[in-house]
């Protein structure tokens, strides 16, 4: 079994526990087992930590201020081949062009506002486990 990390992002947790839900259960309707879930305010430095990669970025800047707006909801996740199989679920970064069905075709704004983030790869999945769950 692999382990990734999935996070419900801002704007959804502010909309309420009804998306928050309907998120998991898609999840879990495709096979995936909740092995860690928190509720958590991440201050502005340890956003930066987790974003790390993007700090060249233009956006950077805008996505520390974004993930750090409100609560969030981390989660770890396990199923075989769970890294790859969590990116399929969730859809392309840009919620209009994620296919249909996907969790950022249904819950997504706006590219900025897209609901949720899935670790990239299985080295991305260890690392930000090591930082949300320890």
């Amino acid at each position: 079994m692999q382990q990734t990390y999935f996070m419900i992002k801002p704007e959804i947790v502010a909309a309420g526990d009804q998306k928050i839900g309907a998120i998991l259960d898609i999840v879990n309707k495709a096979g995936f087992r909740i092995t860690g879930l928190q509720l958590r305010e991440l201050d502005r430095s340890f956003v930066e930590i987790f974003y790390g990669e993007h700090s060249e970025r233009p956006f950077f800047g805008e996505l520390c201020d974004y993930i750090s707006s409100g609560p969030v909801v981390t989660i770890r996740l396990q199923r075989e081949n769970a890294v790859a199989a969590l990116r399929e679920l969730i859809g392309a970064t840009n919620p209009q062009e994620a296919a249909i069905g996907t969790i950022r075709n249904l819950y997504g704004a706006s590219l900025a506002n897209n609901a949720v983030h899935a670790s990239a790869n299985t080295d991305d999945a260890a690392r930000e486990l090591e930082l949300f769950f320890g």
